[in-house]
């Protein structure tokens, strides 16, 4: 039948049609307190450790889900204190009362599913046609108290528009407002508690850490946060494990001897509690101390931990806890729960018989009387000294109140209710903003999340042997990032109670001086220190780089600070200077013995041949040369470098124009001897003085043009080392350099050229041989000079100027004056004027 409606599509028409009523399969969920009134708010919490998990068959209906230890109970009348708190209240509510149905979730996500569809759909045994349409049981959920079955329950819940906060679940994950579009907490994400966490580590200098999750949503994400955030600040992850209350021991022996092989002395732990305890007994069992440890706000403020003497070794931890908060009133409430208020509700005969290690189903002496007096016991039930989490659950109980508030405020105001629109009471609880008794401000921000404000928290030991919380600080997000830590390190108590600060470093800090190199496939907290290069420095400690100095600076011996370079000159102090210095006036002395020998002897036919006012003029002229050699001595100014050179060309233009006067006078006085040649009446005193004024002036006008044009000026060379600076002197124009040494090269050449001509002219006494010797020596060493001159560096340029002056100067006087003196003093037989113009008598043959 190709049209045809198959039979079981008729039975189920039947059965809507003709039934209206239909049954649950098996008994409702039912919650473990409750109280109706006119307004009914849900709550979720783990009163029990966690449910002991069982492999479900799937072949029949399973048994209702059984628990371990009980946990939350304080939590749960912390709810019921602050809902009777708001319906005495005539702020909230004004003629309207507020009930709760509080569900045990057991640590379980199914089991907080279950009570999360309970609390919407009611607990009736029997539904109709009308059970899906009608608005949920209660208006607004108060938990988990962990992250994952939070997660479940706001998946679960969020289509429906049922606002879910929570007091403990801390996942970052659940700001996701896609996700979880009605979600809400008053205790702050681990995102921004994983950011405190890794400023909290780079405060304390510790870069090379080990870290301990659980394998969950709360410890995943908060790890994951944390990492990203440490890596921003410099820290590095030696190891990341993993655990859950759920491993085998084996697990948990692995993760201990990951933390006695690692190296990083401080191990963060982001752990929920019931996932540490069994990693806990282990490091007991082992003895293992010297770790300081790092908590998150799960376990941070945990008092089972600091009464327990197996957890000594964690003296000195330090972590985030939520903010602390006093609760008038609390602990009058909390001590006069007695389970005759309700003597069919067992979680309370349970609770009772777990506080006072009783029983009413005995009749023995451990029996329960009811008689005990809670207000007698120090536990952590009664303690309200640390009402953290409380205090969250407190805080959220009066953000549903004033959510309500609102809604029904806008009821009464508006006609919305006429056309049939029911209001969403997450819309209002986005805006809501309200201050509490104690002082704190309460707001959401767009993704759900309260402001983030920490307690510093450190363990300290008690006088009994117990731990301590130490409030040594606090974190606030609101605060600028140089205020948001805060710490009070000097109250603080590190690991194995030592008041010395641990360190936890992968390499030693890099002292100033030195930069870091990374050591090949490590972690970046893993390096070497290198000495900054020579020129560099690095003044502060831990630094990737080493910065240059300025041009005029150099590096000092450590590295860690720019000093002015030595500044380099060819000074009268030094060894060099002092022996040039010697060896020049020993030139002028020398000069000088000469000049008095010659004034003595200057009637003598030896000191009157070729011309006795040129010998006097060369005298003066070399004295001369030696003293300006003084003037390349010293610190380089704008004078001495205009003086040096000038003074240089000037003088020896003057001494060769002296010698190729000689030279000219030699070779003419040959000449004049000729028959009928009359030649040296143009070589007479005057015209020889003119010579010597003509090509001197020649020089000074050269010397001038250069001096006006672009004269020599002292500079600093800070190219030919690195380390220092040459302080000389700037040629200035290198034309006029050049055009001052080649014009006395060029004079120096022609003497040469002249005196080697009339070297073997037949006068008994030729002046000649001795002036081409000079000018041999004269013209090799300043052809010699060139190269050395450009080659040398800094001072040596200047000493290798003065050697050649004074070498040159030497060369002059001792070849043209010392074969003189050498008769004068020796051969004064010789000084004859007939030894003079006198012929051997083989030549006169």
């Amino acid at each position: 039948m190709q049209f045809g409606v198959h039979p079981l599509n008729i039975i189920l028409f039947m059965i809507v049609k003709f039934s209206q009523i239909c049954r649950l399969l098996g008994q409702p969920a039912l919650p473990l307190l409750s109280a109706q009134k006119d307004i009914n708010i849900g709550a979720i919490f783990s009163f029990h450790k966690s449910a002991l998990l069982k492999i479900q068959p799937f072949t029949s209906k399973p048994k209702p889900t059984t628990c371990g230890s009980l946990r939350g109970f304080k939590y749960a009348q912390t709810l019921i204190f602050t809902i009777e708190e708001i319906n005495n209240s005539t702020q909230l509510f004004p003629g309207v009362s507020l009930g709760y149905k509080i569900y045990d979730s057991c640590s379980s996500i199914s089991q907080t599913v279950l009570s999360g569809m309970s609390l919407m759909n009611g607990y009736e045994e029997t539904l109709s046609d009308t059970s899906c349409s009608r608005p949920p049981a209660v208006h607004a959920i108060v938990g988990e108290s962990n992250s994952s079955p939070t997660m479940a329950l706001a998946s679960v819940v969020g289509p429906f528009s049922l606002p879910v906060i929570s007091h403990f679940a801390t996942c970052a994950c659940l700001s996701n407002r896609k996700r979880f579009p009605s979600f809400f907490r008053t205790i702050p994400s681990d995102y921004y508690q994983s950011r405190a966490l890794a400023q909290l580590v780079k405060h304390f200098g510790w870069t090379w850490v080990g870290t301990v999750r659980s394998r969950g949503d709360y410890g995943n994400n908060g790890i994951a946060a944390f990492e990203e955030t440490a890596k921003q600040e410099g820290i590095c992850i030696e190891y990341s494990e993993a655990i859950l209350s759920t491993d085998p021991k084996e697990q948990f022996l692995k993760t201990l001897e990951v933390i006695k092989k690692g190296t990083a002395r401080v191990v963060l732990a982001f752990v929920a509690v019931g996932d540490f305890i069994p990693l806990l007994n282990v490091i007991a069992q082992h003895n293992i101390t010297g770790i300081q440890w790092v908590g998150s706000e799960s376990w941070i403020t945990y008092r089972t931990f600091a009464e327990t003497k197996e957890c000594s070794f964690l003296s000195g931890a330090v972590g985030f806890a939520i903010a602390n908060a006093k609760l008038v009133g609390l602990r009058e409430f909390l001590v006069n729960v007695h389970p005759d208020q309700e003597p069919k509700n067992e979680l309370l005969k349970e609770f009772w018989e777990t506080v006072f290690q009783c029983s009413f189903r005995s009749n023995r002496s451990g029996g329960c009387t009811g008689s005990e007096k809670l207000a007698e016991l120090q536990n952590e039930y009664t303690d309200v000294s640390e009402l953290r989490i409380v205090n969250k659950v407190y805080t959220a109980v009066y953000a549903i109140a004033h959510t309500l508030h609102n809604v029904l405020k806008d009821l009464r105001s508006s006609t919305s209710s006429s056309k049939g629109e029911q209001p969403k009471p997450q819309k209002y609880m986005r805006d809501v903003r309200f201050t509490v008794k104690t002082g704190e401000e309460i707001f959401f921000d767009s993704s759900g999340d309260p402001a983030a404000r920490y307690d510093l928290i450190n363990w300290q030991p008690a006088d009994d042997g117990s731990l301590q919380f130490k409030h040594v600080g606090f974190y606030d997000s609101s605060l600028s990032s140089e205020q948001c830590l805060q710490v009070i390190q000097e109250h603080m108590i590190w690991a194995g109670n030592s008041r010395q600060f641990p360190v936890s470093v992968c390499s030693e800090s890099c002292p100033t001086g030195t930069r870091k190199a990374v050591q090949k496939g490590r972690p970046v907290c893993c390096y070497d220190c290198i000495l900054c290069a020579e020129g560099e420095i690095n003044n502060e400690t831990d630094s990737s780089d080493c910065f240059p100095c300025d041009l005029e600076y150099w590096s000092n011996e450590g590295k860690d600070k720019c000093v002015l370079k030595v500044v380099e000159f060819l000074s009268y102090t030094e060894i060099m200077g002092r022996v040039l210095c010697i060896f020049s006036f020993f030139g002028v002395l020398l000069t000088a013995i000469v000049s008095f020998l010659f004034y003595l002897h200057k009637e003598t036919p030896i000191v009157r041949a070729n011309n006795s006012e040129l010998s006097f003029l060369l005298l003066f002229s070399l004295s001369l040369c030696f003293l300006c050699s003084l003037t390349f001595i010293g610190r380089p100014t704008e004078w001495s470098c205009m003086l040096r050179h000038t003074a240089f060309g000037i003088t020896f233009v003057l001494c060769i124009s002296c010698v190729l006067g000689k030279t000219i006078v030699v070779l003419m006085a040959f000449r004049a001897t000729l028959p009928g040649s009359n030649v040296m009446k143009w070589f007479g005193p005057l015209q020889q003085r003119l010579s010597v004024v003509s090509l001197s002036l020649i020089q000074m006008i050269i010397c001038v043009l250069w001096l006006m044009i672009s004269p020599p000026i002292p500079y600093m060379n800070l190219s030919y080392y690195r380390e220092k600076i040459i302080l000389e002197c700037n040629l200035g124009s290198a034309l006029g350099f050049w055009a001052v040494l080649g014009y006395t090269g060029l004079l120096s050449i022609l003497c040469f050229i002249l005196a080697f001509l009339a070297r073997k002219l037949p006068d008994n006494f030729n002046e000649a041989k001795f002036i081409t010797f000079s000018m041999l020596i004269f013209c090799a060493v300043w052809i010699t000079f060139i190269p050395a001159y450009i080659s040398s560096p800094g001072k040596f340029t200047v000493a290798v100027q003065i050697f050649a002056i004074l070498a040159s100067s030497f060369g002059l006087l001792f070849c043209i004056f010392a074969p003189k003196c050498y008769i004068i003093l020796l051969k004064p037989e010789k000084n004859t004027k007939k030894q003079m113009m006198g012929k051997s008598s083989s030549k006169a043959l």
